[in-house]
């Protein structure tokens, strides 16, 4: 699991970043300095979008739990959702739209609706 990186991640970033270009949505930038590390901001939007790994945020199309240590990895999944809200909370308080897409919706190109119409 150390092995995992949380920039650069082919399954998600790098597929949404093709999305992104493939649709012509410009005015996107990465590692912008914002509340919650979101992977894409368009700033002038005020949009943040997180490409989230299902396993990591606890999607439901991922019901399992690691044998070893399950009860690190509960808790450890726990607490990434609680954070993911806060900072939702968070964002929405400051006037941003927020958008997490899991790596799953990704994989399928299948988009939320909200999001392109919000891009678009």
């Amino acid at each position: 699991m150390r092995a995992v990186k949380s920039r650069g991640n082919k399954s998600t970033e790098i597929r949404m970043l093709e999305f992104f270009r493939t649709k012509k949505f410009l005015g996107w930038r990465r590692n912008y300095p914002v509340f919650g590390k979101p992977d894409f901001v368009f700033p002038k939007k005020r949009i943040a979008v997180f490409a989230d790994g299902c396993f990591w945020h606890g999607h439901c199309c991922r019901n399992i739990t690691p044998k070893n240590n399950s009860e690190y990895w509960r808790e450890k999944i726990r607490k990434n959702k609680k954070r993911d809200r806060e900072v939702k909370k968070h964002l929405s308080e400051k006037g941003w739209r927020v958008f997490r897409v899991f790596e799953c919706r990704i994989k399928k190109s299948r988009y939320p609706t909200a999001l392109i119409k919000a891009l678009g």
